[in-house]
């Protein structure tokens, strides 16, 4: 599955632009600023319905303009898959496929899996758990939509449940049997959860640890791990157990909306002991296994997007990174970067098919081919 061609309408900083791509390896240079960030989000957006840095819809129409429209042409098991995003100010976004609009968008996740890495991604070891929640949902939704149900199901009977006890809050006294007709469908869709959620680590933690392994040649000892508060019990027994404490509280304290993901270096607190170029080859280790993850369960290679980081980075580490994702193992990957030349001298090492474009006046220039170059 790869990305053969995008146009871009009223896009962020784009007016009009498009590009053919390499089914292999991209590379998208150019000083900053010019949208090279622009145009791995605008893939992002036609893979899983929308913008991983700004989900509010319109605000990724360029200034001044009405609208916004992307449109990619993908190569999938053989066949070509036209998908368009256009979004109007004032009007219900229109996502489609081979011109047939989605009744919901979450039919389209996984159809077309992707995985980014960006600088904003080390907030996933420097901010609270609610990101690491979203990096678990947003890798389990790509290849199960069950879980993806259950998690909207979990999220709105959360949300009716939480108003209910703000509103028991004035009573006295309370009675639990009030919110259990919430719990009769909370709980299954939790136990699910978290029954995936738990599966889905155990079998990610050695893939991440091998690429951590490698990309540092063997200098740390890295540690992933899952909490959950149904670890300690039955959800259905600890909901009625901690009923009186919610009631006072006001919220619900206990269940899979409390999941974290634990993360240690050399049994160390990341956040706290690891150095910036620690914490970004863990993030890139964590990406790397999420890809192989994904395309284990789905089926698919999932196109691969790289956006800066490797500033931090010593060219040992650089070069073994570009060596890995250039593999076989995975599919089309984007590069973005402002070292073009260091970049091209470790690609042209892998004797992979590439591209190099660099955006400048808001246009996408094809600028260097592999293909060109035997």
């Amino acid at each position: 599955m790869h990305l053969q061609r995008l146009s871009l309408v009223n896009f962020k900083n784009f007016r009009e632009a498009s590009a053919e791509f390499s089914p292999k390896i991209n590379i998208i240079t150019g000083q900053n600023g010019v949208g090279k960030t622009n145009l791995l989000d605008a893939i992002h957006y036609l893979c899983m319905t929308k913008s991983y840095f700004n989900p509010v819809d319109t605000q990724n129409i360029r200034h001044g303009e009405e609208f916004m429209l992307i449109e990619g042409w993908f190569e999938r098991e053989g066949a070509e898959e036209y998908i368009t995003c256009g979004v109007k100010r004032h009007q219900k976004k229109q996502f489609r496929r081979n011109r047939k609009e989605y009744q919901k968008l979450s039919e389209h996740i996984g159809f077309l899996p992707v995985v980014i890495v960006t600088p904003e991604d080390s907030a996933l070891i420097r901010e609270g758990s609610d990101e690491r929640r979203r990096f678990m949902n947003a890798v389990i939704a790509q290849y199960d939509q069950a879980y993806l149900d259950d998690l909207i199901t979990y999220n709105h009977i959360l949300t009716q449940r939480n108003a209910l006890l703000k509103q028991m809050s004035t009573k006295v006294p309370a009675r639990y049997e009030e919110v259990e007709v919430w719990d009769m469908t909370l709980i299954p869709a939790g136990q699910r959860i978290f029954e995936k959620r738990k599966q889905f680590v155990s079998e990610l933690v050695p893939v991440f640890q091998k690429y951590y392994s490698t990309i540092s040649f063997d200098r740390e000892q890295v540690r992933l791990s899952y909490h959950s508060h149904l670890s300690d019990g039955n959800f259905g027994d600890l909901l009625r157990q901690n009923f009186e404490k919610d009631v006072i509280l006001q919220y619900t304290t206990i269940g899979i909306h409390k999941d974290d993901l634990l993360l240690d270096l050399d049994d160390h607190m990341l956040r706290r002991f690891g150095s910036q170029g620690q914490q970004k080859t863990f993030l890139v280790a964590l990406k790397l296994a999420e890809s192989d993850f994904i395309r284990q369960w789905n089926g698919q290679q999932p196109i691969l997007l790289l956006d800066d980081i490797f500033d931090k980075f010593d060219d040992d580490r650089v070069q073994k990174i570009i060596h890995l994702a250039a593999d076989d193992h995975f599919g089309q990957i984007f590069i973005a970067d402002t070292n073009r030349n260091r970049i091209r001298t470790f690609i042209n090492e892998t004797r992979s098919n590439y591209r190099i474009f660099e955006i400048s006046d808001q246009s996408i220039h094809l600028i260097e081919s592999s293909d060109e170059a035997k």
